[in-house]
């Protein structure tokens, strides 16, 4: 028989909105800030030379400029006061949290609960800072070095570009903290959907005015179309897949009563390490096609040159390398993030157990040979997903990124993330409704 809370999530539905006053004050909020969020995208950073920026992004946007620019909402393209996006707030979460498995003191303040951390998200905010400001000052030297793209070049450009740059990326740090608190969904993942989703419309006006001047063909615009549906749902399946390992607790005596024994799951995620082995294994390959555009932009050429040729989007040598590093980066960041050993230290400890299997190192062995079977599918399921518009750009020729990559698995889980929680409030508000009933009923009787 289904619980009193599965019987309310079953009958869940988006009519109590209307009723749910603080539901649609976070809303609006979350609204609110990504509007901001977009304004800043469109304000250029001082002493640029527009039309110059045009070009030399056209000609350097299939490299590292071009991820970039996507997550950034076309900030990068228009080198706005949001360039850097939040990117270096990522590059310095992954950072911190590798450091929470090599480093002791680290490893500590992540067992110590809500306070510790509360102290590795201020180190994070420290290395953030950090990596925001030796990133603007590189950008600013590198716009200095790019021809005419700056109108006064000098020691005042490159500390106010720097001032800019990483004041726009702490303040979007802030924003993302304030949406988290005071909003819906993840802050910091809202802020990279919003960009993502602001491309879509430019992507798709590129695709329909290939298929005006017949370069796609109406049935293969139409294909392009089912084939993103189901793309789309194959990520929602994969992404809510996930194995449960069955764990029983026996019956244990707390004073003079007696509790019976309990079941529950241990669930792993399919895909446990999330969008990071995309994110790195585009950064690496984009590096050298990236640094060598800006080499021939300069007019040099050289072994880069022709590295970024074989490395290029479409050619097979990347679509290996991209395949290789993606399944790399899966079993390295699972092996990172989810600890067996750990795991099955604190079953151990609460007394749980799997049927069949002894608490302690067999029991960590036993999640460990299951995490590495569901991570191969995982690695799987990320190398078709990322490697689809590859093929699309190579034998279709449709410049198409958000069909299917990094960006779509963003847009996928935040909007899993963000549905979640509006049910979870939702669930809240409904919950209320029948306490204050239940109370109103037993003040009559």
């Amino acid at each position: 028989m289904a619980s009193a809370a599965e019987q309310l999530a079953a009958n869940l539905n988006f009519g109590a909105l209307a009723k749910a006053d603080e539901l649609k004050k976070r809303i609006w909020f979350t609204l609110g800030a990504l509007i901001v969020y977009r304004l800043g995208t469109y304000i250029p950073l001082p002493g640029m030379n527009p039309d110059a920026v045009a070009d030399l992004f056209r000609q350097t946007q299939s490299g590292m400029l071009g991820m970039f620019n996507m997550f950034s909402g076309g900030a990068v393209g228009r080198l706005a006061i949001f360039a850097l996006a939040i990117m270096p707030y990522i590059s310095a979460s992954i950072i911190v949290q590798l450091l929470s498995s090599v480093i002791p003191t680290f490893e500590n303040l992540k067992k110590e609960g809500e306070q510790g951390r509360k102290i590795l998200n201020q180190y994070t905010r420290y290395l953030t800072l950090v990596l925001a400001v030796f990133q603007a000052y590189a950008i600013g030297v590198g716009l200095q070095g790019s021809g005419n793209l700056v109108l006064e070049p000098g020691p005042f450009f490159l500390v106010s570009t720097t001032i800019t740059l990483v004041g726009g990326t702490m303040f979007l740090l802030w924003l993302g903290e304030q949406i988290t608190s005071r909003g819906i969904g993840n802050g910091t993942s809202m802020i990279i959907f919003a960009g993502i989703i602001a491309e879509f419309p430019s992507q798709l006006a590129q695709t329909l005015e290939l298929g005006r001047q017949g370069a796609i063909s109406t049935g293969l615009l139409l294909g392009i179309l089912l084939m993103a549906i189901c793309v789309i749902a194959f990520c929602v399946f994969m992404e809510r897949a996930q194995r449960r390992l069955l764990i029983n607790y026996p019956k244990r005596q707390v004073g003079n009563r007696m509790y019976e024994g309990q079941t529950s799951f241990l669930p792993l995620k399919l895909n446990t390490s999330g969008v990071i082995p995309p994110i790195f294994a585009s950064s690496l390959l984009l590096l050298p096609t990236t640094i060598a555009s800006f080499s021939q932009a300069q007019g040099g050429t050289g072994f880069l040159s022709t590295v970024a040729t074989y490395l290029a989007h479409g050619r097979p040598l990347f679509m290996v390398l991209y395949a290789a590093l993606i399944i790399f980066f899966c079993f390295f960041y699972t092996a990172i993030v989810f600890n067996p050993v750990e795991t099955a230290d604190n079953l151990k400890k609460h007394g749980g157990f799997m049927p069949g299997i002894r608490p302690g190192e067999r029991t960590a062995e036993h999640i460990d040979r299951v995490l590495t079977r569901i991570t191969v599918l995982g690695a799987g399921y990320l190398t078709i997903v990322c490697l689809i518009p590859e093929f699309m750009i190579t034998y279709a020729q449709i410049p198409i990124i958000l069909l299917g990559g990094t960006s779509l698995l963003i847009v996928v889980t935040t909007t899993m993330d963000t549905v979640a929680q509006v049910h979870g409030h939702l669930l809240a508000h409904q919950y209320e409704g029948l306490v204050k009933k239940a109370k109103l009923r037993g003040a009559r009787r």
